[in-house]
């Protein structure tokens, strides 16, 4: 007879290692989670208390604004990160920090079209014809809006990972015009653009040398 103590124990062995590891991941996921909502729930604290400043419209839209452009340029250094590192465990995560990017992108149009202009229309028409930073911004947005629209395993499944692939490098000219929006809106001080400008340049950089060398990108 097989002593099944000794059994048990053996087993329970070999899964400890697994539901830690389980352990581990949650968190870990919950902690990205968690770090992206956090300006979101910021922002709602400022206007629940009355901290947005003396221009809370600008405050709101700025904020929305800044944190799509912060979560878009760490969604495209994810790849870079785990080439660097040889590790993809940074990469799991980019399809929910991607998707966090445009949720913000989301929030940003509907507090510049709701909340600043107040739905008129015919003001939302001119912006986007005679402001070039209005123009640029929304072809960033809608850029994006293919890629979360697609970000399930179901999408892939049916476009196919080749299709699929071609069709999510919209994200780098989405990067590029959001730095540019971002650039044009700036009347003064361009250090911040600047330096959006200059970290999307050094990742592209980076894809660039390794597209040319053969090496996945």
């Amino acid at each position: 007879m097989p002593d099944t103590t000794l059994t048990a124990r053996v087993r329970a062995d070999r899964a400890g290692p697994t539901r830690a590891l389980l352990t581990r991941d949650r968190v870990e996921w919950w902690a990205v989670f968690t770090l992206c909502a956090l300006p979101l729930l910021a922002l709602g604290w400022w206007t629940a208390t009355g901290a947005l400043g003396v221009n809370p419209i600008e405050t709101i839209v700025r904020h929305l604004g800044d944190w799509a452009l912060r979560l878009l340029v760490i969604t495209l250094a994810l790849t870079p990160l785990r080439h660097l590192t040889r590790t993809a465990r940074f990469i799991r995560y980019r399809r929910m920090i991607g998707l966090w990017a445009f949720t913000y992108a989301c929030l940003h149009v509907l507090a510049y079209v709701v909340i600043d202009i107040g739905l008129h229309w015919p003001t939302l028409l001119s912006d986007l014809t005679k402001r070039p930073y209005i123009m640029v911004g929304m072809a960033a947005f809608v850029a994006l809006i293919p890629l979360a629209a697609t970000s399930t395993s179901g999408m892939i499944k049916r476009l196919g990972g080749k299709r699929w692939k071609r069709l999510h490098r919209l994200i780098y000219p989405a990067g590029a015009l959001a730095a540019a929006h971002y650039f044009l809106m700036v009347k003064a001080d361009i250090t911040d653009p600047m330096l959006y400008i200059s970290i999307l340049v050094l990742l592209y950089a980076v894809r660039l040398g390794r597209w040319q060398v053969g090496k996945s990108v």
